[in-house]
């Protein structure tokens, strides 16, 4: 029997492990020194916030798989793989499904306009508030994911090395604020590439050990699988409380690639970074493959370990305190055999943090400069300087990751990872892609309009996620291979949301399962946006004429065509009235 590793470990790894673990994160740090004293050295805001429009296609695939596949992925996908099934993985096909919309509708309007901050789109389009509460939202949105993301490789490192999380939170904050601070998005999409290739490789550490311990390997894997019903996809139901289904999880995939993709300050920055508008679609064509690649094998390493736990459920039978501790707990026990590997997959759930919150602090330093630091100086009647723009961004971003290491320290208390990074991006997410569509799609939108439908819809949302909640239902787990055990805690994890029955005494709105959240969200914002822009217009006098560079090239092509029939019309009438103007 494998020595019983607990929540209160001692260290698991030895020289070799710390060996790679050390080289990872100097290589990390080595990026974004070089690239700060290479090229243009930072000192331009353009090239620190969008690499001087110089990134190529594959590494800009990557980094955008990367920023979006954090560290909750390997250990919460892995995780929900494990206690509910491969269901997970529909989502990725409502992201495939977004794909293409967010090429054609989305990134040709921010691509036209060249702007910094993706908000002040909404200004231009709407008017300051809008643009004010959309960026206070985002913002707010991208700290505590990235507080949920600091948090999930100290999971890791707890397991394997007995560090205490506070200590890895620290330690992984300041060096990702080290690097991306110095060496802008360049560093960081570059470093991207290099850690991508370690989350694959720690997941493939997971698998081939895991499936060397059992005496058929990958059959035993899946024959497992299947008799604890992990693989059932026979979900169809349209309760909005049903927490997985085809429906849900295509719908809701999609509304969450889009609120991800095509309107977050996060990518689009990063789709902005390239030449052309065919290079950028292109990385995105390039993307969902590989973000599919990764997310498969990640369910699949969940299906790994529960075909080695099938017996000894480790949360039931005490060993640790939640399912989104299995992987490390698995690292920890199983992988320590081979030298290095410990460490490998220890790299890789770093990697997978380090990616994403570099993403998010170069993005909220460029949100900060641009919406909230500019229009200071401009209502004081003071020019910015822009000579000084990199250095206040480099501020920017030491401040912005000091407070996600605050926040990282509290996201053990929002629950299971995956559901609250879900919950979140639905929540804020869900509002912010109903205001971006309202503006892209519709004519007749205007300010307020936009403001009380995300204002609604942030209202409902955080009333459905921060409400009264019951414990999920998981697939069966079983104890009874166990040696000695007993249960010492109760089988429930009480996260944003979870699978609840109908008769629950728990209010309908917060039965609703976290993956409709962006759905509902978006759809709020735009038919009560809608609605109420249409009523106030009603009441206005002057409505001005909306310039075609802000919607989407459908509607861009109408508004044209129809500016050029009134233009002939106008024609046609001076020339018929000019006979009389001579007489």
């Amino acid at each position: 029997m494998d020595e019983q590793i607990t929540d209160n470990t001692t260290s698991t790894l030895q020289w070799p492990d710390y060996l790679v673990l050390g080289t990872v994160l100097s290589i990390s740090a080595s990026i974004g020194i070089y690239y700060r004293f290479t090229g243009g050295r930072q000192r331009t805001a353009e090239e620190y916030f969008s690499a001087d429009r110089s990134m190529k296609i594959v590494p800009l695939a990557i980094a955008l798989m990367v920023s979006f596949m954090s560290a909750i992925t390997l250990l919460g996908i892995s995780a929900e793989a494990y206690t509910h099934g491969m269901m997970f993985i529909v989502v990725y096909i409502g992201f495939g499904v977004g794909t293409p919309i967010t090429m054609y509708f989305y990134l040709p309007v921010f691509f036209e306009l060249k702007i910094m901050s993706v908000f002040e789109y909404l200004e231009r389009r709407f008017g300051v508030k809008a643009r004010l509460l959309a960026s206070i939202a985002n913002f707010g949105h991208l700290t505590l994911y990235t507080g949920i993301v600091l948090y999930a490789p100290s999971l890791a490192l707890e397991a394997t090395t007995g560090l205490s999380s506070t200590m890895s939170i620290i330690l992984i904050g300041v060096i990702c604020t080290f690097y991306s601070t110095i060496g802008g998005i360049k560093a960081v999409l570059i470093t991207d590439v290099f850690q991508g290739v370690l989350m694959f490789l720690s997941i493939f550490c997971i698998i081939t050990i895991g499936a060397g311990d059992l005496p058929n390997g990958l059959y035993d894997v899946w024959n497992r699988a299947m008799k604890g019903g992990r693989i059932d996809f026979t979900f169809y139901s349209l309760d909005l409380t049903t927490r997985h289904t085809w429906w849900g999880l295509l719908t809701g995939g999609c509304c969450m690639f889009l609120s991800l993709f095509a309107v977050n300050q996060v990518q689009v920055q990063r789709l902005l970074t390239v030449k052309s508008l065919r290079d950028s679609r292109l990385a995105l064509i390039l993307n969902w493959p590989i973000m599919l690649a990764l997310a498969t094998i990640t369910i699949f390493s969940g299906l790994v370990i529960y075909a080695i736990y099938e017996d000894c459920d480790p949360v039931k039978s005490g060993r640790i305190s939640s399912s989104d501790k299995l992987m490390p707990l698995f690292a920890a026990e199983r992988l320590s055999r081979v030298p290095g590997f410990t460490g490998l997959f220890v790299a890789g759930v770093f990697s997978a943090s380090l990616s994403t919150i570099s993403a998010m602090l170069n993005s909220l330093s460029a949100v900060a400069l641009e919406d909230y630091i500019k229009p200071i100086y401009a209502k004081i009647g003071i020019t910015f300087p822009e000579e000084k723009a990199t250095l206040l961004g480099k501020l920017l971003a030491v401040t912005n990751g000091l407070s996600c290491i605050f926040l990282a320290l509290i996201a053990g208390k929002l629950g299971t990872l995956i559901e609250a990074a879900i919950g979140l991006v639905g929540v804020i997410g869900g509002p912010l892609l109903g205001i971006f569509t309202l503006g892209m799609f519709l004519e007749d939108a205007n300010e307020i309009g936009a403001i009380i439908g995300m204002t609604s819809a942030l209202i409902l949302g955080f009333t459905m996620a921060c409400g009264p909640k019951e414990s999920g239902i998981t697939l069966p787990m079983s104890i009874d291979g166990c040696d000695n055990s007993t249960l010492s805690m109760l089988d429930k994890t009480i996260g944003l949301n979870s699978t609840l029955s109908n008769d629950s005494s728990v209010p309908y709105l917060n039965r609703i399962s976290y993956i409709w959240y962006p759905v509902i969200g978006f759809v709020l914002t735009v038919i009560i946006g809608y609605l109420s822009s249409l009523i106030i217009n009603k009441f206005m006098k002057d409505r001005r004429e909306p310039d075609p560079n802000l919607f989407t090239p459908l509607v861009a092509a109408r508004i044209k065509r129809r500016r050029q029939d009134e233009q002939r019309v106008t024609s046609s009438q001076m020339f018929v009235l000019e006979p009389n103007y001579r007489k």
